[in-house]
């Protein structure tokens, strides 16, 4: 059977061979001194069918070289390599193949998006072993090369910076600035160009809670700005795929900051949201519209830890201060886990009104309806730093 494309290219012609069989069995055999002159036409035909097969073949090869990559690269799609020079590429935590691939692109390393993601999209496998860090590439790699760079655990170079869930802000900057050397003011003036950064509107100009806590590893030399721009754009992609709508992002953030406050490890997250909305909600209940929240007072005064009698008298004057204000603070008042911003966006359905960690090694935390209830588990919690002494913090 002829192969489709040769059919393509030179033509079919099991149709003329089916006539030309019909013909001889109606026709008288032709006399034998004429077998030589038809011996020499068919050589004479064959030949100029080959002929022209070798020049269609000729003139077609490249075209169907460049359409289907066959006997090399797609110049239009892809360099041809092997490059030159060093460009270092950052991968940072949770992008996608087409970030990484844009990035390639960007920086010359290929010469299209496309180059990159078909070799991506041959080996998934290796795809999925990419890691954050820092690769050294060249311009004008091929897109195949690029993926095996990147692909290759050994290849990474790590230079990160961790930051943890429930830091302020004012801490972020000091973590950056212990890091990359550069200057806390230069944080702080970066954090005050809400465009530069990409702040949405919704935060109304205040940074706090846009920081989205995570391992970074930011490109080579990249100033305050562009790494906040990466902290933000995280977190507005939390707020995404939690499906909080952007006229919600502000209030939803605010709600979590005060999730991440308030939990310890093991704690329902989502009990505590619900926690927070029921005492909103109802401003005739048990906490009559007060949130009540230690982590406010925190806040509001900077300072970490048990607050003295001094302390939570100052604390009153702020506005962050939810057991002097009802209702929501004015903003976030630290940087959520992704965790926290789920649990706010969708609060576990319950009535409860009060909760409490019993046990902080395992972050155990209870939760009442009623004063009644929540005092028993108090007296649980009381218990538990009694038979652990130096667990709890004294206050």
């Amino acid at each position: 059977m002829s192969d489709p494309l040769d059919r393509a290219i030179f033509g079919d012609d099991r149709g003329a061979e089916a006539i030309s069989r019909r013909q001889r069995r109606r026709a008288p055999r032709p006399p034998a001194k004429r077998t030589g002159r038809k011996v020499v036409v068919v050589f004479v035909a064959l030949a100029l069918v080959t002929g022209a097969g070798v020049a269609a073949f000729t003139v077609l090869k490249p075209l169907i070289s460049k359409i289907t990559g066959v006997g090399g690269v797609n110049e239009d799609m892809d360099f041809t390599g092997p490059g030159e020079g060093e460009v270092k590429i950052a991968v940072a935590q949770g992008q996608t193949g087409d970030d990484i691939a844009t990035t390639l692109r960007d920086n010359g390393v290929t010469k299209t998006r496309t180059a990159y993601l078909e070799a991506a999209k041959g080996d998934p496998a290796a795809a999925s072993r990419i890691q954050p860090g820092t690769y050294t590439l060249k311009k004008g790699m091929r897109g195949v090369d690029a993926f095996k760079v990147i692909s290759n655990p050994a290849n990474v170079v790590r230079n990160a910076v961790t930051l943890p869930e429930g830091l302020w802000a004012s801490e972020t900057f000091a973590r950056l600035s212990s890091f990359s050397g550069i200057p806390v003011a230069d944080y702080e003036a970066a954090a005050n160009d809400a465009a530069a950064i990409g702040l949405p509107a919704a935060a109304g100009g205040n940074v706090e809670g846009w920081l989205s806590p995570t391992t970074y590893e930011f490109p080579e030399n990249s100033t305050a700005t562009q790494q906040l721009a990466i902290m933000v754009k995280r977190t507005v992609d939390e707020l995404a795929r939690a499906n909080v709508a952007p006229d919600q992002q502000q209030r939803i953030l605010t709600l979590a900051s005060i999730v991440e406050g308030e939990v310890n490890a093991g704690t329902d997250r989502g009990k505590v949201a619900r926690v927070i909305e029921n005492r909103l909600d109802n401003p005739t209940g048990p906490t009559v519209g007060f949130l009540q929240m230690d982590s406010t007072r925190n806040f509001a005064i900077q300072k970490r830890g048990n607050l003295s009698a001094a302390d939570v008298a100052k604390s009153k004057e702020s506005p962050y201060d939810t057991y002097a204000h009802k209702g929501l603070p004015p903003g976030p008042i630290n940087s959520p886990s992704e965790a926290s911003i789920v649990a706010a966006a969708n609060p576990t359905p319950g009535n409860w009104y009060y909760f409490v960690t019993v046990n902080f090694d395992t972050g155990e935390t209870l939760f009442a309806e009623t004063l009644a209830e929540q005092e028993q588990n108090i007296a649980k919690w009381k218990q538990w730093c009694k038979d652990n002494p130096g667990k709890c913090e004294a206050g």
